[in-house]
């Protein structure tokens, strides 16, 4: 299965009603992004607006769940299927508002900082792994946002801090590369794994669908697995084919 841009029919859905929650979501991530970047994020229907052509458009929750969110960072608002990268998260807290808060933190960790850094090439908000680096992805030059993580329990932690020590774009990397990856344009990969009370968790998401293959390499990593409580970790990389 290859990995083509990303079809109009799967992408933002717009001009559809904005209720409370969408609102909310789309504020927090012009303030979020406002934050790291420091250019002024605005929002505008179902979009935040960025610099010159980018923006961040609010999807349809497919899940509609209170703390869930899809979230699509456009490069380039004149070519949206050439630079979309579709991405959806879910956060947790005590009520709706602290869920929405939670979930746009850590897009905004991850993705955003991953796209912030592919548009910027400051070195500010993400690491830049070259085409030849064992610790990226081969024949790609991958640029690695931050790494988010969450759980209960004494060993809450646990997940992230492998996450941290890790190269984890090896371990997906011949999955995705077997799948067929496209030469032009940017490619988003989402991981999320972990594990609460012994049940495992792996995703691996390429412009916003899962690859199976992907995903099944992830959960075969030797990630920590407390054995009570939970712990979960989450990061995205924007894979760039050499020009």
């Amino acid at each position: 299965m290859g990995w083509g841009p990303w079809r109009k029919k799967d992408g933002p859905v717009a001009n559809e009603p904005i209720g409370p929650k969408e609102s909310l979501a789309l504020r927090l991530v012009a303030e979020r992004l406002g934050g790291l970047g420091g250019a002024a994020w605005e929002v505008a229907g179902d979009r935040v607006r960025g610099p010159g052509r980018v923006a961040v458009v609010l999807g349809h929750d497919h899940e509609g769940s209170e703390g869930h969110v899809d979230l699509t960072f456009v490069l380039d608002t004149d070519r949206p299927e050439q630079t979309s990268l579709p991405d959806c998260v879910s956060g947790f807290g005590p009520t709706p508002e602290a869920k929405l808060e939670r979930a746009v933190r850590m897009w905004a960790t991850t993705t955003g900082a991953a796209v912030l850094e592919t548009l910027e090439q400051r070195g500010r908000h993400g690491a830049h792994f070259p085409a030849q680096d064992p610790d990226g992805f081969p024949g790609r030059h991958a640029i690695q946002g931050g790494i988010a993580g969450w759980g209960a329990g004494p060993e809450h932690s646990s997940v992230q801090r492998w996450a941290a020590d890790r190269a984890l774009l090896p371990l997906i990397a011949p999955a995705l590369t077997a799948a067929g990856l496209p030469r032009q344009g940017l490619i988003g990969v989402k991981l999320f794994f972990g594990t609460f009370h012994g049940k495992d968790t792996a995703e691996v998401r390429v412009n916003g669908r899962t690859s199976e293959a992907a995903s099944a390499a992830l959960l075969n990593a030797d990630w920590p697995r407390p054995p009570s409580g939970g712990s979960y970790a989450r990061t995205y990389a924007v894979l760039v084919h050499p020009s």
